[in-house]
């Protein structure tokens, strides 16, 4: 063998050992923590945290429904073999309640965020708790300061409760910006109908009316009657509500028909709840979310 053959050979062995001993690359965590997220804005809130510090993956992709979601075999191996699963809870993630209670019998570490902020009940329910925590950026903060401690008791390396407190700091901030935003709207208009019961925090938060919703309950799933929709038609005409707000995870089709048979000029307006936007959105993430929700529905309602 030449020499110049036994440089190339001895290169290509050096280069094959650092690929093989290279654990940083894209899909593969190395030492780092691994964390998997149920929801695309569940990914976002601890990719705030991390950074590039841990391996994140997100098990929902952007403009998927929460609440109807399947996963796939490689996603549920991820979530039993992640050092830490962020959930949201609450019964939001309905169709992977199966894979994560299997896991959790498998020892995952699985941590569910909502009940931990102080959730509150879906409306019309006694005892049924509403999931969409992520619609309020203070109780986001709350979650996120346990999080940052859970990572904290898995890696003591690094300080992630200091993180933690950061992101939250911006959280705060970001609620403040919001509160900005909706001033606009008179007291007498903050009245809000929805596709389905998904903003129950932002309407305590922001002092907000749910007056009526397309699609009872807090999932997405399930089916109104006829009836239901009439009433709703009612209620939008005596209260004079000129919009009626949809999920851009959800179909337009039904709050289209309420809106044409309620009369006038009621606009259907989308806004994100589920998921976070596609790229040129503005919603790309969480806090991008929110401001163009509150810019949406102040510039419906004003």
């Amino acid at each position: 063998m030449s020499k110049r053959s036994v440089a190339v050979a001895l290169a290509a062995f050096v280069l094959l050992a650092s690929a093989c001993g290279d654990s940083s690359g894209p899909g593969d965590a190395g030492d780092r923590l691994t964390v998997v997220a149920t929801t695309s804005i569940l990914g976002d809130v601890v990719r705030n945290i991390v950074g590039d510090d841990v391996a994140v993956q997100v098990l929902m992709p952007i403009g998927a429904d929460p609440h109807d979601y399947q996963p796939s075999a490689q996603q549920v191996a991820a979530v039993s073999g992640a050092d830490l699963v962020v959930a949201n809870g609450l019964s939001l993630e309905e169709s992977l309640n199966d894979v994560l209670e299997s896991a959790i019998g498998d020892g995952a570490n699985i941590l569910e965020i909502g009940p931990s902020v102080d959730p509150i009940e879906r409306s019309g329910t006694d005892g049924e708790w509403d999931p969409h925590v992520w619609l309020d950026p203070l109780r986001v903060a709350e979650a996120v300061d346990v999080i940052g401690a859970e990572l904290s008791r898995l890696d003591s390396a690094v300080d992630w409760e200091v993180r933690a407190a950061d992101y939250a700091a911006e959280l705060r901030t970001l609620n403040t910006s919001i509160e900005d935003i909706l001033a606009a709207i008179p007291p007498a208009n903050r009245l809000l109908v929805t596709n389905h019961d998904s903003l129950g925090y932002f309407a305590q938060r922001y002092g907000f009316e749910v007056v009526g919703m397309v699609i009872a309950g807090g999932s997405s799933l399930a089916a109104p009657s006829a009836g239901d929709l009439a009433g709703l038609v009612e209620v939008m005409i005596d209260r004079e509500v000129p919009a009626i707000f949809t999920e851009s995870t959800d179909s337009t089709v039904l709050a289209e028909s309420v809106a044409a048979e309620a009369g006038g000029d009621i606009a259907v307006i989308e806004i994100y709840t589920g998921s976070l936007g596609e790229p040129g959105s503005g919603a790309e993430t969480l806090a991008g979310l929110l401001l163009t929700n509150a810019r949406r529905i102040a510039a419906a309602l004003s």
